[in-house]
C-alpha cells in the first residue's frame, strides 16, 4: 500500500515542545484525524490538507477512520496530546489493527514520542521523579474504579512515586479524593505531592503540599498530580517557593 499513518504527539501545550519529526509529520501529512481540541493546536500546512475532528471518546471509530484513509492512499497523521502512546492514540490504532482489515497490517506506520504531562509537570516542579515511578490513570472510562485502586495499593506499597493522570472532571470530581484516601493506608500523611495545572504551557501552576492536605478540589482534567515516594523532598528557595525532588539513590543523605 501507498499510504501512510504517522501517530504523533503535540506535547503539553507549549509550540516549542512539540518536537521537529512531529512538525514534520504534520506538515506532510494530507490528512489529520484527532480530537477536535488538539487539531486546532496544529496550523494548517496548505489548503488541500483535510482535517477531521471528532468527540474526545471515540478513540476506536477514529483509528479505523485514519486506517481506512491510509488505506486508500493518503498520508495521515493521527493527533494526540502529550505523548501518543501514553493514554493515548497509539494504543487505540494498533488495538484497530489487530482486530481489523487485514490490509493494514501492511501500512507503513510509525509513532513520533511526544513530551507527556508527567515530564512537563516533573520539570516544573524540579526532579520529582528522580527514582522509581510509574503512571496510573483515574479515569474509569476504560476500566474499572476497582482496577484502579488495586493499581494504586500496589503503587504505594511499593514506594513509587506516582503520575496521576486524569485525576478528576465534572463527570468524576470525588475520585481523586478517594485516590488519597486510598494512598494514606499505606503512605505518610506527610508525602509531598505536586499538584501541576497545565503543566508545559505559559499558564503553568503549581501547588505543592501533603498527601494529608493537598486541595484535591482544585485538580481537573488540565491537572496532572504527582505523588511522593517516601524519599521525596522539597528544597527551600530563596523566594519561599520549593523545588521537589527524588533521590535517585537509597543511600542518598537526607
Amino acid at each position: 500500500m501507498s499510504g501512510s499513518l504517522t501517530i504523533v504527539g503535540l506535547g503539553p501545550g507549549a509550540p516549542e515542545l512539540t518536537t521537529p519529526a512531529v512538525s514534520r509529520a504534520l506538515r506532510e501529512a494530507t490528512d489529520l484525524v484527532g480530537y477536535e481540541t488538539y487539531l486546532a493546536r496544529v496550523p494548517m500546512s496548505g489548503p488541500e490538507q483535510q482535517r477531521h475532528g471528532s468527540d474526545n471518546r471515540v478513540e476506536i471509530d477514529r483509528a479505523r477512520h485514519a486506517l481506512t484513509l491510509a488505506a486508500e492512499g493518503r498520508r495521515v497523521a493521527v493527533v494526540s496530546s502529550g505523548d501518543p502512546g501514553v493514554f493515548a492514540m497509539a494504543a487505540a490504532v494498533f488495538e484497530a489493527i489487530e482486530a481489523g482489515d487485514a490490509r493494514w497490517r501492511s501500512l507503513d506506520i510509525r509513532v513520533e514520542p511526544g513530551v507527556t504531562a508527567m515530564l512537563a509537570a516533573a520539570a516544573a516542579a524540579g526532579a520529582p521523579l528522580g527514582s522509581d515511578f510509574c503512571a496510573i490513570s483515574l479515569s474509569d472510562n476504560l476500566k474499572s474504579w476497582a482496577t484502579i485502586e488495586r493499581r494504586l495499593e500496589a503503587a504505594a506499597r511499593g514506594d513509587f512515586v506516582i503520575a496521576l493522570y486524569n485525576p478528576a472532571s465534572r463527570a468524576r470530581p470525588h475520585q481523586l479524593g478517594a485516590a488519597f484516601a486510598l494512598l494514606r493506608k499505606w503512605k505518610p500523611a506527610d508525602t509531598v505531592i505536586v499538584l501541576a495545572h497545565a503543566a508545559g504551557t505559559p499558564q503553568c501552576r503549581l501547588e505543592v503540599s501533603s498527601l494529608a492536605e493537598g486541595d484535591t478540589l482544585a485538580a481537573d482534567m488540565r491537572t496532572l498530580v504527582l505523588v511522593g515516594s517516601s524519599r521525596t523532598r522539597c528544597v527551600a528557595r530563596a523566594d519561599g517557593s520549593a523545588w521537589v525532588y527524588t533521590p535517585r539513590s537509597e543511600e542518598a543523605v537526607l
